[in-house]
């Protein structure tokens, strides 16, 4: 199916959030990769969170403006995580930020997940078994318990020391900087990275002419 959004963002180190960064200004117009229920299924798969054909059997079997319904609560909960993160990155998570989670642990409540033995090709080529873990994808909704699985498990793993928010001025990307020595800046050096190059190339320019001229 085509559409006119570019490919999702995934430069975070983080898929939680990556998730928070499904709406941001890459060039110069704002883009919501999860502006609709098309939007938000596409963005699902490109970050592997539910299988193609279990989007595919879900776009065919759910009522109009459905998806576009999970889209919403899939916005609201980001918004609701953007604002968990950003008031907690740089520091440690407490025991009394547990409190704030009640959205997310509802969410939890509601999946339903089971265990299953597959066969599974070894490295020799032989089958062997395996316990796969998947879930039942019984509707739409059903599209917002691999986001709540992601978000808690950053919630739990993730040091929020290391969470920043790119330092370009316009820019609202988040991530999770696990460069050597904590380091990292940018959302992408050929983004941000770059345009702040630029800025001070321009700035250097600038304060030599004016040397130049005086």
């Amino acid at each position: 199916m085509t559409s006119n959004r570019p490919p999702a963002i995934f430069i975070a180190d983080a898929i939680a959030l990556d998730f928070l960064n499904s709406v941001a200004t890459p060039v110069d117009t704002a883009v919501d990769w999860i502006g609709d229920g098309e939007g938000f299924a596409d963005w699902l798969e490109q970050a592997q969170l539910a299988p193609p054909e279990v989007l595919k059997a879900l776009r065919g079997q759910t009522l109009p403006g459905e998806l576009d319904r999970v889209a919403a609560q899939a916005r609201s909960l980001r918004e609701w995580f953007r604002k968990f993160v950003r008031d907690r990155k740089g520091r440690k998570l407490a025991a009394k930020d547990l409190r704030e989670l009640e959205p997310l642990t509802r969410l939890l409540e509601r999946d339903e997940r089971f265990s299953r033995i597959v066969k599974s090709p070894d490295p020799d080529g032989v089958s062997s078994l395996q316990l796969h873990e998947t879930r039942r994808w019984r509707s739409a909704e059903s599209l917002l318990l691999p986001l709540g699985e992601v978000l808690s498990t950053f919630v739990c793993d993730e040091d929020f020391t290391h969470v920043k928010a790119c330092e370009g001025p316009a820019c609202t990307l988040l991530f999770a900087d696990h460069t050597r020595g904590r380091a990292r800046r940018w959302c992408s050096m050929a983004i941000c990275g770059n345009r702040a190059k630029q800025s001070a190339h321009r700035e250097r320019v600038k304060v030599a002419q004016h040397r130049l001229s005086r």
